[in-house]
């Protein structure tokens, strides 16, 4: 199994070349989206090229989602946690972007090891900002408590017009997933997937991962979801977070693989596609190379005036060639 990284690659890169350059002034425009319709803008002028303009444009969230100045709930105090005096939040955001970040890159830290990781981090601006709001479960969830003021069953935006669900206790979250794939191929591999995914779980070396089940209706803690969001071609698959599992450096991995368990899930199936039409290919090939060997008789190949053909003579014969 493959996990996505948390941060953008091509953001890393540039980010690294720019700060590696800084005594060259460019000017630097880029547009790139990456999966789940995340969009992203980099803007780098000529006159200041220490400053860095970064837009990030967000899933539509469906109606059960509610945005707060156009960000997911906490988002704005995880930026400001997470990146300190080197960026500041712009507002208002440049126009089709939610949100747009200043990144001095004067004030990164002097040291190499402390500035690559904080370079990391910004590259990881997506699961700071959509995993936000579940960050703050979860860390309610390690003192045993629930986020005060909050629905018992909460929504949380993941794909476009797409969300899933967490319901809260003291001693638990649980994390529910309507698992929707346009494909009726992607649908029929997505719910084999799935299923063999719980089977996995009560092998001998996962016993300390979170429980995990899978069913094809939804479950009893989405009585109280609108029924609009729980049509789901797929299933439903359900993880139960307990505060082992968010202890420490746990939590950010925990929070990026449930924010991006849907894309998880897509790229295995693709890649299982992949693989069968590969399989497939190779038996196609190898039942036309019988049928050929089984063709009766056989034709014979007609010779062309270049070709040689050679016989083997006895020695009788040989002595009588060299005599003539």
């Amino acid at each position: 199994m493959i996990l996505l990284q948390s941060h953008s690659r091509f953001l890393l890169q540039t980010l690294l070349n720019r700060v590696q350059n800084l005594e060259k002034a460019v000017e630097l425009d880029y547009h790139w989206v990456e999966f789940n319709d995340v969009r992203y803008h980099m803007l780098v002028s000529m006159k200041n090229p220490n400053i860095v303009l970064l837009s990030v444009s967000l899933p539509t969230p469906p109606p059960e989602v509610v945005f707060m100045s156009g960000l997911p709930f906490g988002a704005v105090e995880a930026i400001k946690a997470a990146y300190g005096v080197a960026v500041q939040i712009l507002d208002p955001p440049r126009d089709g972007f939610n949100l747009t970040l200043k990144l001095n890159l004067a004030k990164l830290p002097p040291n190499e090891e402390h500035r690559y990781a904080l370079l990391v981090k910004i590259a990881s601006v997506r699961e700071v900002v959509l995993g936000a709001p579940l960050r703050v479960v979860l860390k309610h969830l390690v003192s045993r408590t629930i986020v005060p003021a909050s629905d018992q069953v909460l929504a949380l935006v993941h794909r476009p017009k797409e969300s899933f669900f967490l319901v809260s206790k003291p001693d638990k979250v649980t994390v529910v997933f309507p698992m929707r794939f346009k494909d009726s191929i992607d649908t029929a591999f997505a719910t084999s997937f799935l299923q063999e995914f719980v089977e996995a779980r009560h092998t001998a070396g996962l016993n300390n991962a979170p429980p995990c089940l899978w069913s094809p209706t939804p479950p009893l803690e989405l009585k109280e979801a609108p029924a609009e969001a729980l049509s789901a071609n797929a299933g439903f698959v359900s993880f139960v977070i307990f505060p082992r599992h968010v202890e420490g450096k746990k939590l950010d991995r925990t929070v990026w693989n449930l924010s991006t368990f849907h894309a998880y899930v897509s790229y295995h199936v693709k890649c299982s596609e992949g693989f069968m039409h590969t399989r497939m290919r190779r038996r196609v090939e190898s039942l036309i190379q019988a049928l050929d060997r089984a063709k009766p008789g056989g034709e014979e190949k007609k010779k062309s005036p270049s070709s040689r053909s050679f016989k083997r003579l006895s020695l009788k014969d040989a002595r009588a060639n060299s005599i003539s």
